[in-house]
């Protein structure tokens, strides 16, 4: 006998607290004062969930729709949300940081948080985080693995500037890793073979790197031209200080702009709002949450400082505003304007540049909503 539970009712809540191998498996009857208990543990596998939903649906006699799975957000991906999409079970991805903790609970195993889980789920007190759509994840990876081979670059480089300082070499010139100063790399003659192995091993790899860089943001570029989010980076472009690049880097970070009915929810998205300690009539501010998606609020920080300069209209930036909408130039003048007014007013107070850049980044992260969220908002 099937249960007559409703589609908007489960019939039972399932917590999954997913690991690499193994995922801990607890079930909460429907009921606020049911029993919470403890089902096992399966493989992390794409049959062995699929088993773990149809056992649990025949042992209790409902529809796999029936039942509400949730698990946290972490290094195992969304590929288990997008595995009981497919099987039509509803599940919510919930976001780590904004569980419920008690201050005493100092016991903490697979069991009591998969118990935890599925009886917060039934309280409804979990917070679901966004799961991507699987084109734009793929595209947000590439944009990723673009960031982890600068950084490779970027350590390479300080690698060898510190082994040419450490033995007391000088480049004479104004700019490192220019055509001159690579030339200059490769005619200097170390006196010891070990530090000449060194150095030969690192310009190479400094030179595969760069060409990784150039492979993998050529690879950006082609798949730009096929991608959903392509509007918004082309209206993105038109922003001062966004290239394809970085443009592709927010819109792929950000994904979903509708799902943010107000810039605030944004900005505290990127981890861009101050945090607040206020009790007891006392009120106090403190740096920003750096809490959510870290890779955004860096490439809109950077992207932040152009507006430092006077607004104009640069032979670059007009190419790249050629065929866009009127709003969406008046929106890039508006921006510009707008952030380089608080830009100089910040700087006749005599703020710390690094915090004038991430209050410029968050209001930028405002004037970029609108653009995305206009833009979605027609095409939908």
């Amino acid at each position: 006998m099937m249960k007559t539970n409703s589609d908007t009712t489960p019939a039972f809540y399932i917590g999954l607290d997913v690991h690499k191998e193994q995922t801990a498996v607890a079930i909460a009857d429907p009921s606020p004062s049911g029993e919470v208990r403890f089902h096992g543990s399966v493989a992390t596998t794409q049959i062995s969930l699929e088993r773990l939903v149809r056992r649990i649906a025949k042992a209790h006699g409902c529809a796999p729709a029936q039942l509400h799975v949730c698990y946290e957000a972490g290094g195992c991906g969304m590929w288990i949300a997008r595995l009981f999409t497919r099987l039509k079970v509803p599940c919510t991805v919930v976001a780590p940081s904004l569980i419920p903790t008690k201050a005493g609970d100092q016991v903490k195993t697979d069991k009591k948080d998969a118990a935890k889980l599925a009886r917060l789920l039934r309280a409804g007190e979990l917070v679901a985080v966004h799961i991507p759509d699987e084109t734009d994840e793929a595209v947000r990876d590439l944009c990723r693995a673009r960031v982890d081979a600068y950084d490779d670059l970027r350590r390479a480089k300080t690698r060898l500037l510190a082994l040419l300082r450490r033995l007391g070499f000088h480049y004479a010139g104004k700019t490192h890793w220019t055509a001159a100063h690579k030339r200059y790399l490769r005619e200097l003659k170390l006196p010891l073979p070990a530090h000449r192995i060194i150095m030969e091993e690192l310009i190479h790899q400094i030179d595969q790197l760069d060409e990784r860089i150039l492979r993998l943001e050529g690879h950006m570029e082609l798949l730009c031209a096929t991608w959903q989010r392509k509007p918004i980076v082309d209206a993105l472009m038109t922003f001062r200080g966004f290239q394809i690049i970085a443009a592709m880097m927010v819109v792929s970070e950000i994904g979903d702009f509708v799902r943010f009915t107000h810039p605030r929810q944004l900005m505290s998205y990127l981890g861009l709002t101050p945090g607040e300690y206020s009790s007891g009539g006392k009120q106090k501010q403190s740096g920003i949450t750096k809490c959510g998606n870290a890779h955004a609020r860096w490439i809109l920080v950077e992207c932040a400082t152009h507006y430092r300069n006077d607004p104009r209209v640069s032979a670059p930036l007009s190419k790249r505003q050629e065929g866009q909408p009127r709003w969406v130039l008046e929106l890039s003048w508006r921006t510009q304007n707008r952030l380089h007014s608080r830009f100089a007013k910040m700087r006749q107070r005599l703020m710390h540049h690094n915090k004038i850049k991430v209050a410029v980044a968050r209001e930028l992260a405002a004037f970029i909503w609108e653009l995305g969220f206009k833009i979605q908002s027609k095409a939908c």
